[in-house]
């Protein structure tokens, strides 16, 4: 069973909720093109697998510092799956040698979403509420924006598709660049220093 950096197992109360991955890799000097080949492979496979809502890759901050890769899974189910997939393993396979894992961080539910940067995946989870705010300041002006410049060409449709279209590009902004903006103005207030929960 999969632990997660917060110290619990992801059981049976938590089977629903999304599973973010964050992966730090260590490459050796000289081998950085090889591994960023090898990292976008994995990543597109996991693209691929049911149950993915998305990846991503995060270059080093530093000379030292090790490559991240970011895995988010809708459930538990579909995370486990991944994790034992012959797509996985045939990636390792072809794996140089030249990376190794130096950090493993597993986050559930909505507290993913906040874990766009290496820092922020290593740090606490903002508390729930801090998490609502900054989601809905994040989401707010998407919505605003969707019903001015969209409205109008949608008037056409049935009431009930209009979501159908306007959800997932509201979804899709919303989690690669309203919230990683969002995040990033509000780390302070997000991850205040000595947050003691």
């Amino acid at each position: 069973m999969a632990t997660t950096a917060r110290g619990t197992a992801i059981g049976q109360a938590e089977e629903h909720d999304e599973v973010t991955l964050f992966v730090a890799r260590r490459v050796e000097p000289g081998y950085e093109e090889t591994f960023e080949v090898w990292a976008k492979n994995i990543l597109a496979a996991a693209s691929a697998h049911d149950g993915n809502l998305g990846t991503g890759l995060l270059r080093p901050a530093g000379p030292d510092e090790p490559w991240h890769l970011l895995l988010h899974f809708r459930d538990a189910a579909a995370f486990r799956s991944w994790q034992s997939s012959p797509a996985r393993a045939a990636c390792f396979e072809k794996a140089d040698g030249h990376h190794h894992e130096v950090h493993r961080h597993e986050i559930l539910g909505m507290e993913g979403w906040f874990a766009t940067t290496p820092g922020a995946a290593q740090r606490r989870p903002p508390v729930r509420w801090r998490m609502a705010v900054a989601s809905t300041v994040a989401i707010a002006p998407l919505t605003v924006a969707s019903a001015v410049w969209l409205g109008p060409h949608l008037a056409a449709l049935p009431v009930a598709v209009r979501p159908l279209v306007t959800a997932p590009l509201i979804s899709g902004l919303m989690t690669y660049a309203a919230l990683p903006l969002v995040t990033r103005l509000l780390r302070r207030w997000l991850f205040p220093q000595g947050d003691g929960r």
